[in-house]
């Protein structure tokens, strides 16, 4: 792993393989080393050079100290519809993504997100067109408050889940996402890697302001009609935590995109789907 001064902080990254560069795009509150070595491998085996990131607030990149908004106040701003304050947005994490690529001498690569990272993909996709190769939208909306929203059933476990310390996060995020993942999930195995990350790096209030950032980020969906390049939407049907219309709105959104939505597949990336998933990327990317 390296670091580089990238639009104004410190980004932490990792390379794998060598080939087209494909950009990965972690989600809410994840960090690097959440993406598993088998969905790395595949991409480098299917011929591309793997970029890897934490996501400003995450893992070693730079930390902010802004107060994110409690929980209680961001479910309020949810119901009334009201962003909460938020000293970034979606857009400033699309800029720190392709300050990596000009710190790495990278003038286009494919660049596929996941869950909030499906957001900052898109944004790289409108606000940097010419960045963007190919675009893959995983597990994510649209940010128009409507389409990919939490499930009701799930909301009030996770309103009672306790607030996590360095000794609880690993079990804690076990339990979260036995709430939301699909039918392949893998306890042992998710607190094996969430053990890893939170060694590695503990920081909850990063993740209350990434929360902020994607509230008070606008709707994308009149920019989204805009995009002219491959595009590719992945969903879960099982997802609870993004609902599946959010994949559904994304790629109605996106001109000529594909949809590609898995039964068994919540918010997560299944083991058992993941060279599936590879395929249809490289897919998506050779159209280019």
């Amino acid at each position: 792993m390296a670091s580089v001064e990238a639009n104004g902080i410190t980004i932490e990254y990792e390379t794998t393989g060598e080939g087209e560069p494909l950009l990965l795009v972690m989600g809410l509150g994840g960090q690097l080393t959440d993406w598993s070595d088998g969905f790395i491998d595949r991409f480098v085996a299917s011929g591309f050079q793997v970029i890897t990131f934490d996501n400003r607030d995450q893992g070693l990149s730079t930390e902010f100290d802004w107060e994110p908004p409690t929980q209680t106040r961001a479910v309020l701003a949810t119901l009334v519809k009201r962003p909460p304050k938020a000293g970034y947005l979606i857009t400033d994490m699309a800029n720190d993504a392709v300050g990596l690529l000009d710190a790495l001498s990278i003038e286009q690569a494919h660049v596929v997100g996941m869950s909030m990272g499906g957001m900052i993909a898109q944004t790289i996709a409108i606000e940097h067109p010419q960045r963007v190769r190919s675009l893959t939208s995983i597990m994510s909306n649209t940010g128009d408050r409507k389409s990919g929203r939490i499930a009701p059933s799930i909301m009030p476990k996770l309103a009672k889940m306790p607030t996590p310390n360095r000794a609880t996060a690993a079990q804690r995020s076990v339990d979260m996402f036995a709430l939301f993942s699909g039918s392949h999930f893998d306890p042992s195995e998710h607190l094996r890697r969430s053990q890893i990350s939170v060694d590695r790096s503990f920081r909850p209030a990063g993740t209350g302001r990434q929360t902020a950032a994607i509230m008070a980020s606008p709707n994308r969906t009149p920019a989204l009609r805009q995009l002219d390049l491959p595009a590719l939407v992945i969903h879960g049907l099982m997802d609870k935590l993004v609902q599946p219309s959010g994949g559904t709105a994304t790629a109605a959104a996106i001109p000529g995109s594909r949809l590609l939505m898995f039964p068994d597949m919540g918010h997560d990336v299944p083991e058992p789907r993941q060279q599936e998933i590879v395929d249809a990327i490289r897919r998506n990317a050779d159209s280019a």
